[in-house]
Parts: C-alpha cells; structure tokens; sequence
C-alpha cells in the first residue's frame, strides 16, 4: 500500500516537473509534442495505482480520500484512454492545476501518518 502511494506521489512530481520544465505554463506542457503523451500517461497511471489500491481491498487507505477524487481520477483515466484525441487541454488544465497538487498533499499526510 504504502510502495503505490509513494508512486502516485512519483507520478505527481514527474508531471510536476514536466510543467516546470515548460517553464511552469500548464498549456504549454498540454501542448508540447513530449510532455503532452508523458503527461497523459502519467496519470492514466496515476489512476490505476488506485485501481490497484482497491482491487487489493485497501479501503481504510482509499477512505482518506474524498469519494469525488477518486471518481475524478477514474473519470481523467478514462477520458483520456477511450478518447485521446479529443482530450479537452482546458480540462486537464484545471486537473494539473487544482487536483493534482491537493491529491499531492493528502497523500503526504497519509504517508506521514503511516511512518
């Protein structure tokens, strides 16, 4: 449990070092002929290690996150890989923008919690 928390953390800080690395323009990342399939991986990833997470029946771990986040992050997944190339940039803007970074905390409290 712990091994995919820290993974999904992983995932969060390579697309968090994607965008810097697009001198921190979220569009240009979502835009860049790299970053853009990175990024899209990375969370399609992101939201399998959930997946993970509850086919393994850790439910006193996924119930630290808000029942909204998670259905978000499936929703992201699927979007993304049943429609790829009609992937709406501005939704993901706001994904990369507004859910990633609180998912980041909550999942530094936990694993904090968990040491």
């Amino acid at each position: 449990m712990k091994n995919r928390l820290n993974l999904i953390y992983s995932k969060i800080e390579d697309i968090e070092y994607f965008i810097h690395k697009c001198d921190g323009k979220i569009m240009t990342t979502l835009q860049d002929r790299v970053y853009r399939p990175a990024t899209r991986m990375q969370l399609i990833s992101i939201a399998e290690q959930f997946n993970k997470l509850k086919e393994e029946n850790e439910l006193e771990i996924l119930s630290k996150f808000e029942k909204t986040d998670l259905r978000g992050i499936n929703a992201v997944r699927n979007f993304i890989a049943h429609d790829y190339d009609s992937v709406d940039d501005e939704i993901l803007e706001i994904v990369l923008r507004v859910h990633l970074p609180k998912l980041k905390k909550d999942i530094a409290i936990i694993i904090k919690e968990e040491n």
